[in-house]
């Protein structure tokens, strides 16, 4: 049976995940956790969640989860959400500067407030970037399967990821300028918008998350 930990580290939006997932694949086995043991035991591991990057780091620390959080990305299907896309790479700018696990190369920048233009209309954009746009996928990937090209999916975010690497990027949005809202590397998939809040093609994603074996 397909087990699935969810990463519980306090932060927000956490059961909205497993109950996405349970309703996109039944037969899976979810389970919200704050336990290295069950992070270890499970076939497949989700890190999710909302808030600021420097809360999140700590938490990771303070609960000793950040250990069998890396123990399970090196070995199993990973599916990163939000924060859970922004912690893997090696720096936030948020908080006056956090260091983030340092799996994926890049930075994780604020939106610049003052030069958020909507480049068809000219008109101001909002920071945080809230509401339905467009996932360019960058090229082929199991995770996207049965979802078609520029789906639209659900963000809310100030920072986003700049990748250093473009081998790394599986999506790209464009919000006044474009970044990296979707990355994969071996067994890893991490977005920037919510699946859980995105409908049909958020449930896919999950769907497809699900029976993903890792290899990229």
């Amino acid at each position: 049976m397909n087990t699935v930990a969810v990463i519980d580290y306090g932060m927000g939006n956490l059961r909205s995940v497993c109950k996405a997932i349970e309703h996109a694949t039944p037969r899976a086995r979810v389970r919200l956790t704050t336990a290295a043991a069950d992070i270890r035991a499970a076939t497949r591991v989700v890190f999710p969640g909302q808030g600021a990057i420097g809360a999140c780091m700590t938490a990771l620390e303070g609960n000793g989860l950040r250990d069998s959080l890396l123990e399970a990305i090196k070995t199993k299907p990973f599916l990163g959400i939000c924060l859970g896309l922004q912690a893997l790479y090696d720096f936030s700018e948020e908080g006056g500067g956090t260091p983030g696990l340092s799996l994926l190369a890049g930075t994780v920048k604020r939106f610049p407030a003052g030069k958020m233009t909507d480049v068809a209309t000219g008109l101001p954009l909002k920071v945080p970037h809230m509401g339905w746009n467009e996932v360019h996928q960058t090229g082929p990937h199991p995770m996207w399967n049965g979802i078609p090209q520029d789906s639209r999916f659900y963000f809310v975010h100030s920072y986003y990821a700049d990748s250093a690497d473009a081998l790394d990027v599986a999506g790209e949005t464009a919000y006044a300028l474009r970044f990296t809202s979707a990355a994969a590397r071996a067994n890893i998939f991490a977005v920037q918008f919510h699946p859980e809040k995105s409908q049909h093609g958020g449930l896919r994603l999950l769907e497809n998350f699900i029976s993903w074996d890792g290899s990229y």
